[in-house]
């Protein structure tokens, strides 16, 4: 049976497609582009999906009571500074700006069963002054709640996608659901994260123990409040994990490659239109914007350094996955990280057109030609997230955890 799902940060929907892929119910969304007039993820959301229930203004701007009961609550949110002050008599509050709270107080206020949320992996190592801070301070807030949680960082091209696009999964289940009971019993078994887990059936990693506990203790533990947690707290978080009860479990995994679709598979085959092709008079500047530099450069206090950088592949090779899609995709432009492909065509050097960045994350051909700017198209596809990753999570949901 089906969840209903409240969607956060929905951009143009790739969390929904995946949900109702498998099966599952977005009764009511949110997407607000800050510091622009034109809201085009928002305009594409609404003429794929309708109106009702979405809501296109700025989420801090959104009593949590409006927000109707739900089951599920998804979203794939900025990473940002999630340290905590303390502000008298109302508590816990978030730095101004940090989306996270806006998460955490739609939770407090209707504690769903579950959560499933999205972010960049470096969320695990903030701060840069702190590390483990931030992901310390989110674990505590859902401990708070009376959420079990685990993680992965999944790369989409591990498991068969045409994108090598890290990101950090996090979901959390209400203790006294059949999720939180069963991951509350299994956590400390050895084989937890590699044989047994939310994400483990769906994306399997190899287990290289060689020597099996019985069981084993956490590897450090939530003390205090998420305050002190802000203030004191620094752990090296693994790829993998869990948090139940206040204890933490993570470790190293190695994933089961998989293979499947190469960039080769997403590129339109009968020719494009001649604006995506480079300009011949360009083609050496993008071998400089792709290639290996090491450039002396000096501060503006006189400190001098090597800047120095990798060379990146001109053109893309097709039989791997694409790189992960960056916002500034979409322009012949010379760009070190823009992808180049040899044309299937003709062999002329191009950049992806929208049909194939969209193909790359997983949405169907066209899902942005909506009226939105071209410039957007690309905007929208660097970020999203890869649709059928969140489809086989979404897919785990239907089933008991013990099958």
């Amino acid at each position: 049976m089906g969840l209903e799902t409240v969607e956060l940060f929905a951009g143009v929907g790739g969390f929904r497609i995946g949900l109702e892929r498998a099966g599952h119910e977005v009764i009511w969304s949110n997407q607000w582009e800050p510091s622009i007039q034109a809201q085009h993820a928002s305009e594409c959301y609404v003429a794929h999906f309708g109106e009702e229930n979405h809501t296109n203004v700025d989420i801090k701007q959104i009593d949590e009571s409006s927000v109707p009961d739900h089951d599920l609550l998804v979203g794939g949110f900025p990473c940002q500074d999630y340290s905590v002050a303390t502000t008298g008599a109302e508590g816990i509050k978030g730095e101004k700006g940090a989306l996270w709270w806006d998460i955490e107080r739609i939770a407090r206020e209707k504690r769903p069963n579950y959560l499933l949320l999205e972010n960049v992996n470096r969320l695990l190592r903030s701060s840069t002054d702190q590390r483990g801070r931030d992901f310390g301070v989110l674990l505590h807030c859902l401990h708070d709640l009376g959420y079990t949680v685990e993680w992965r960082v999944i790369n989409a091209a591990d498991y068969g996608y045409a994108t090598k696009r890290r990101r950090v999964f996090i979901f959390a289940a209400q203790a006294n659901t059949e999720w939180g009971q069963w991951m509350t019993s299994k956590v400390e078994k050895p084989d937890y994260l590699t044989q047994r887990g939310f994400f483990v059936d769906e994306f399997p990693v190899e287990d290289v123990q060689t020597q099996l506990p019985i069981a084993h203790p956490p590897n450090t533990t939530l003390e205090g409040d998420p305050k002190e947690t802000s203030d004191e707290f620094e752990f090296d978080f693994e790829e993998a994990g869990a948090m139940v009860d206040g204890g933490i479990w993570t470790r190293e995994v190695t994933p089961v490659y998989q293979g499947g679709t190469v960039l080769r598979d997403v590129l339109e085959t009968d020719g494009v239109p001649e604006k995506y092709y480079l300009d011949e008079e360009e083609v050496e500047q993008w071998e400089y914007e792709k290639g290996a530099k090491e450039i002396e450069r000096e501060t503006d206090d006189g400190y001098t350094y090597t800047f120095k950088e990798g060379a990146i592949p001109f053109p893309d090779p097709l039989n791997e996955p694409a790189r992960t899609l960056l916002t500034s995709e979409g322009t012949t432009a010379p760009g070190r990280v823009k992808h180049v492909v040899e044309d299937p065509a003709i062999g002329q050097l191009r950049i992806l057109t929208p049909r194939e960045v969209e193909r790359i994350m997983d949405f169907p051909d066209d899902w942005t030609d909506t009226g939105m700017p071209e410039s957007w198209r690309y905007t929208c596809m660097g970020n999203a997230l890869v649709v059928g990753l969140v489809e086989q999570m979404a897919e785990q949901l239907t089933r008991d955890p013990d099958n």
